[in-house]
């Protein structure tokens, strides 16, 4: 039940902002649960895979996720989390710690320098990348008006996704926390946009992942089952949080979220953990 109840909570969080729940989740099962941080790190992929499909159903009736550009942004976070995984071992854990850091915070200065959003026709053109097609709408509920967003500096926003994967990859830990930023701030999309499409990608970040702890068997079913379930729960309520918050105070809690991200990484530099390891 306690676990059932962590997941839910974590996931409801989780779902509203658009990241992986394992953020959370992991460091609440090793230091609170007693488990074995690979049985954590296997759960919390079921997890976030719960999750994201959890919420998709939501997400994609409200118009919330693009799916085109997501799978686009895709290809460039595998690709850097595959250029992560051998550059790991090159760098001292401490370098990356505050570089991750210091990324979390200019997110954060980015993020806040945007809470006035401003709405972009679908009119309006986009050069050469109009034939991707990847320009799009979604109702708002209060007030009650469609919409409609540009997706813009498209080579910077991969690029950045492609940093997004390269230090999840390095610091063990999901990319959701840097794709909202990139999102909102290189390719210009509204912040629920953003987390609705984050929430798509970390899905099918973490069932490539789930395959190999799945193959080594730390993917215990008496700890993953009651997560699992307790995640779709979480993910659907976060959801339907999403879809009636406004955008700025949407944006600045996640802005929060980043800034205490920011001050944990910075003290794991210098050997204090406050949350354990998390994806």
């Amino acid at each position: 039940m306690w676990l059932f109840a962590v997941a839910l909570a974590t996931s409801m969080l989780g779902g509203v902002l658009g990241m992986a729940s394992g953020i959370f989740i992991v460091p609440i099962l090793t230091m609170f649960g007693r488990i074995d941080i690979h049985t954590a790190i296997g759960a919390s992929l079921i997890s976030v895979i719960a999750c994201s499909c959890g919420s998709a159903a939501p997400f994609l009736k409200e118009r919330l996720t693009n799916i085109r550009l997501a799978i686009l942004l895709e290809t460039a976070t595998t690709s850097g989390a595959l250029c992560g995984v051998f550059l790991a071992g090159l760098i001292a854990t401490p370098v990356l710690y505050v570089i991750f850091a210091l990324i979390l915070l200019l997110s954060a200065q980015q993020m806040l320098a945007r809470r006035k959003e401003a709405i972009i026709s679908l009119a309006g053109d986009t050069g050469r990348w109009s034939a991707l097609r990847l320009d799009s709408s979604y109702p708002e509920r209060a007030p009650n008006r469609e919409v409609a967003y540009s997706v813009q500096r498209l080579p910077f926003g991969m690029a950045l996704m492609y940093g997004a994967g390269v230090i999840s990859a390095l610091l063990g830990i999901g990319s959701g926390v840097l794709k909202i930023p990139a999102m909102d701030t290189a390719l210009r999309l509204p912040i629920k946009v953003s987390s609705a499409t984050s929430n798509f990608m970390i899905g099918v970040t973490a069932a490539a992942s789930a395959g190999a702890y799945f193959a080594r068997g730390e993917i215990v079913t008496l700890v993953a089952a009651p997560i699992a379930l307790g995640s779709v729960v979480g993910a659907v309520l976060g959801a339907r949080i999403l879809m009636t918050v406004p955008n700025e105070k949407l944006r600045l809690m996640f802005i929060v979220i980043l800034l205490i991200l920011a001050l944990q990484m910075m003290l794991a530099a210098f050997g204090i953990n406050l949350l354990g390891r998390a994806l």
